[in-house]
């Protein structure tokens, strides 16, 4: 029986990486808003610094754009993380995000973890999360370097990056060296409960989301665990959900309906989590959309004009 509960979590982890490593594949050729929301890169908007290390594991390496225009005392970070469910992607495919955000004025960064592989097989959300949230002072550092003082911050990313983002912003804010002023992002699983992943069965094979939620946070689950506050504790530091409060950051979040590569009914969690604890959040549901959010032009739209109306209210360039 044991041997039969592990096959049938192998087989929804193996299906769990393969569906998030096609939502790269859709995020980097799909751009239904074409060249608003892209900059034409060169010296005159800002200069990229690439593979610029953080700490002593390869996958330790972020790249910074920095904004021609030198001439104020301080800048604002964005910090955008890459896609992949958390196995697969790299911090190159958002060079257009990255180009776009640093053209607002704002020190833009992409920041690498590493990904759950046979060469690391111990990596796992969290130890991703501690990498990001260990990458920050040096990202600081590297910018004053080259003559640009941050005081405040911004951060975001899609899919699997959307959930370190989070994590970030709403768990290690507080401690943060940088106030985080904006989370932004699509597709994050926020919560892992799951009678919400029903996209994958978990809710009718608790075993195999035993396995998963096992891999993800990197401690031991039981099916039995589920609804106590053992569980609750286990999977904490992985549930972004679990950090939001009175203080959080705003939020910009965007979630297709139809998603099957994450758990849709977990971003109910998020927003209503958002809304009673008073974060001012804007959650957009793509209601024909699934994990690439490609069905909805006019919500992708509102997306990003949230996302710029967002960042001019609460990280303005100043």
């Amino acid at each position: 029986m044991k041997k039969r509960r592990l096959l049938w979590g192998l087989l929804y982890a193996g299906v769990f990486i393969l569906v998030f490593v096609l939502s790269v594949i859709v995020k980097m050729t799909w751009n239904p808003l074409g060249d608003k929301y892209s900059a034409d890169w060169d010296e005159s908007v800002g200069t990229a610094y690439r593979d610029l290390s953080y700490g002593p594991g390869e996958a330790n390496k972020f790249d910074l754009y920095v904004p021609a225009d030198k001439s104020r005392e301080t800048y604002a970070l964005a910090v955008y993380l890459h896609p992949g469910g958390f196995t697969q992607g790299d911090k190159s495919g958002d060079a257009e995000m990255l180009q776009w955000l640093c053209s607002k004025g704002y020190v833009a960064a992409g920041i690498n973890y590493t990904l759950l592989s046979e060469e690391h097989p111990d990596a796992n959300i969290y130890t991703q999360s501690v990498e990001i949230r260990e990458s920050i002072p040096f990202v600081m550092e590297e910018a004053e370097k080259l003559g640009y003082k941050l005081d405040r911050m911004a951060v975001a990313g899609g899919s699997a990056g959307f959930t370190l983002a989070m994590l970030y912003g709403y768990r290690d804010g507080p401690s943060s060296p940088l106030p985080v002023e904006l989370v932004f992002g699509a597709v994050g699983p926020s919560c892992f409960y799951p009678e919400d992943w029903d996209c994958f069965g978990f809710d009718q094979h608790p075993e195999a989301a035993a396995v998963m939620f096992s891999a993800m946070s990197g401690k031991p689950v039981t099916p039995e665990m589920f609804g106590t506050e053992g569980y609750e504790e286990v999977i904490r530091d992985i549930s972004a959900v679990s950090w939001i409060g009175g203080d959080s950051a705003p939020t910009v979040c965007a979630y297709g309906a139809l998603d099957k590569m994450q758990p849709f009914p977990a971003s109910k969690r998020l927003a209503a989590a958002l809304e009673e604890h008073g974060v001012p959040h804007e959650y957009i549901v793509f209601e024909h959309s699934g994990h690439g959010l490609q069905n909805d032009n006019r919500q992708y739209a509102r997306y990003m004009e949230k996302i710029e109306e967002y960042l001019e209210t609460y990280l303005p360039v100043e």
